[in-house]
This record gives C-alpha cells, structure tokens and sequence, in this order.
C-alpha cells in the first residue's frame, strides 16, 4: 500500500510539474459539455461490452449460460472497488461476486477473468502497435521504447494465452503430474479439485466460436473505449487524430499495471501528458484534458457498483468477507 502511494505520488508530481491549475480551470470551463458527455457514456458502455464478453468466458458449473444481471452486479462492484480500495482489491471483489451470485467455482471465475485480461492485453497492445505505427509522430527515442514495449507486452500476452488453451487441451496431465509429486492423497485431491475449477474457467478457449466472439468483443470494447478518448479531445479542441487516441490508451494500460493508489491517481494521468507533448499540445491544456477525463469517466461506474451493492444481498460486509 505505502509502495503505490510514494509512486502514485511520484507520478502525479511529474505529470502536473509546471502546470498553472488557473489556466487548467479556464480550459475545463471552456470545454465543450456535449463532447465531453458523450465521451464519459462511450467509457461507460465498455462496461456493457465487458458484460457481453464475459458471458462467453465463463459458464456455470453445469454448463450453463449465465444471467447478465449478476454479471453485471459483479463487474460494477469489481471496477468500483479498483476505484475506492487498495491493492487492486477489484479483480477479488468481481470475483467473489460473480461466484456467490451466480454459484459458480470460485475457481472457474477467476481463470475466466485471467482469461479477460489476456484477451484485453493482446487487443490493447494490438491497438497500440496499429496506433504507433499510423500516427505521425517523429521517429524519437520515446517511440523506440513503446514500440519495444508493444513487442514484449504483445508476446507476454500471446504466451499466456497459449498455456491456458494447454491446460485446457491437457487436464490428465495436470492431474498426473500433482497425483505423483503429492504423496498424501487427500492434499492431492484438493490440489486436483482446485485445477479443475482453473480448467473450467479456461474451458471457453476449447471452443473456436467462443473465442472468436471473446476477441471480437475485445475489440469492439477497447475501441470504443479509444473512441471515448478520442470524443474528448474535441471537447478541448485538441488537434490529435484517432491513432493518438490508440496510443493514449495503451501506454495508460501500462501506466495503471504500476502499483498506485485507488482510482490509479497519477497513473492514469502521465501516459496521457506524455502523449499529448508528443504532439506538443500545450501542457496546461493536457493537464485538463487528463484530469477531466480521469474524475468524468471514474464517477460513473463507481456510483453504478455502489448501486450494485445495495441493491444484491452481498452487502460491504460479504465483500470484506471475501477480501478476507
């Protein structure tokens, strides 16, 4: 916890280094509100879309689709939680939400949400190299190091996807091998039970449909979530075109892997200064621009978890429990 606060502190101070907060306030007066609240609906339909992907990732114990309102319950009170809590205490939350609403393993829901971020990590960097490589930006030492970032971060990604879909093709392996280095044959069953729930929230990467549809939803959810970026900055009337929005998004999707404060103050807020001088927008309007769609587009999703709290039977004290 002291870690994330001393770097999101760090972050924060080179982000608004510099900066007159007078001249910030002018431009987040003058910012176009339909623009802008067109944007913070876009960023919050990628919730939505994340609805729709999950519900192809994971499946119930016995096979069966789930119910999307549940699902949803669990991704607001997931997102929330990232918001308002340390720790990334979010991923838990969803988790433990997810498997209590819908009495799934919860097992199976966290391979499945492992199985998410391998499909957002390959469509973000994706984006990303498309975003690099069309942008007009000057061949820099600062372009050289994303476009190393998008090799190592797009390879990471790949290589994890793939020993999921082996644990998938492979459970008799799994079971063998545990079966041969645990002597005590009850600890072995626990260890075996605990794979199988693993394996069933990796079962939808067996299925050539399924992930199809989970990586064409991937793309239809970050690029609108790149749209929103997008949408914004015409609502402070910044000259930058779509394939900066690609790359604004991706180098914020590193930035917040770092360990920080809820909500990923100072995080958030650098990759989009740092992309913004590459096309040597004015600091004090980036500033704005960064700060504004941070709180915008946070608020929205962390009211729609609190509602998903009060209105499921988990209640704050089920989601400690969880945590605990």
């Amino acid at each position: 916890m002291l870690l994330g606060v001393v770097i999101s502190a760090a972050l924060l101070y080179f982000s608004l280094r510099g900066i007159r907060f007078s001249e910030v306030l002018e431009h987040v007066r003058s910012a176009r509100l339909g623009s802008m609240l067109l944007a913070v609906c876009l960023a919050t339909l990628t919730f939505v879309l994340r609805l729709f992907r999950w519900q192809l990732l994971l499946h119930g114990d016995d096979g069966r689709r789930l119910g999307a309102a549940p699902l949803w319950h669990a991704i607001a009170m997931g997102f929330m939680a990232n918001n308002v809590l340390p720790l990334r205490a979010g991923e838990v939350v969803r988790t433990y939400a997810a498997a209590s609403l819908t009495q799934t393993r919860f097992t199976s829901v966290l391979a499945s949400v492992a199985v998410e971020r391998l499909f957002d990590a390959i469509t973000v960097v994706s984006l990303l190299a498309a975003g690099l490589f069309t942008a007009d930006l000057p061949h820099t030492a600062l372009s050289m190091k994303v476009a190393r970032i998008v090799t190592i971060g797009g390879a990471a990604a790949l290589s994890g996807l793939v020993l999921a879909a082996l644990v998938v093709a492979f459970p008799l392996a799994a079971e063998t091998v545990v079966r041969k280095i645990v002597p005590a044959e009850k600890l072995a069953t626990r260890i075996i039970t605990f794979i199988e729930g693993i394996r069933h929230g990796l079962s939808a990467l067996g299925s050539p449909v399924r992930v199809a549809g989970a990586a064409l939803w991937s793309v239809a959810l970050w690029g609108t979530s790149a749209l929103s970026f997008h949408v914004m900055f015409a609502a402070f009337g910044i000259p930058v075109d779509f394939s900066g929005a690609l790359l604004m998004q991706g180098l914020i999707m590193f930035g917040i892997a770092l360990p920080s404060t809820p909500g990923y103050v100072g995080a958030f807020e650098l990759p989009i200064i740092t992309v913004l001088a590459l096309y040597e927008v004015d600091r004090n309007l980036a500033a704005a621009y960064a700060l504004t769609y941070h709180v915008t587009t946070f608020l929205p999703i962390t009211l729609l978890g609190a509602w998903s709290v009060l209105r499921t039977n988990l209640g704050l004290g089920s989601l400690r429990r969880g945590l605990g």
